[in-house]
């Protein structure tokens, strides 16, 4: 008897493959150095910076990773890295939104000058971490290692 597979069970099952290839190639330790040094500042009033705001940045980080990764394809058959970024930019502009959301929740951040630069902040956090994610998938597409 043959076992019968749907076809989004497999296609699931590739993509959670291709992420966990993708998140080999990332280290922990950039993850953490990116998000101190772009969040940092807007947290003075703490010794350490906190390990619960670090590891939000981080968790969004790579999901922003991973969705870079997963739209590279196009960028690997010619398109460029920002029309492709069109594509995404209702996830992206999600992303962006959580990051903000949280850090202000747990930063306790009321100014509305500190909440603009800490939204752009979030914006350039995410949109580099995207970038990594896009050129990293790309460059295991041209190695043919997808």
């Amino acid at each position: 008897m043959n076992v019968i597979t749907s076809f989004k069970e497999k296609k699931q099952e590739k993509q959670m493959l291709y992420e966990r290839k993708m998140l080999r190639e990332l280290s922990f330790e950039k993850l953490k150095t990116k998000a101190i040094k772009h969040f940092s500042p807007f947290y003075p009033t703490y010794r350490a910076f906190p390990s619960v705001i670090e590891e939000g940045c981080i968790d969004i980080a790579i999901e922003a990773y991973l969705l870079g990764a997963n739209y590279s394809r196009f960028g690997y058959y010619g398109e460029p890295a920002e029309s492709v970024r069109r594509r995404c930019a209702q996830e992206e502009k999600y992303f962006i939104d959580t990051l903000f959301d949280f850090l202000c929740f747990w930063g306790n951040i009321d100014d509305g000058l500190a909440n603009e630069s800490l939204y752009y902040a979030c914006e350039h956090y995410v949109v580099y971490w995207w970038t990594e994610g896009f050129e990293r998938g790309k460059k295991r597409r041209h190695l043919k290692l997808h």
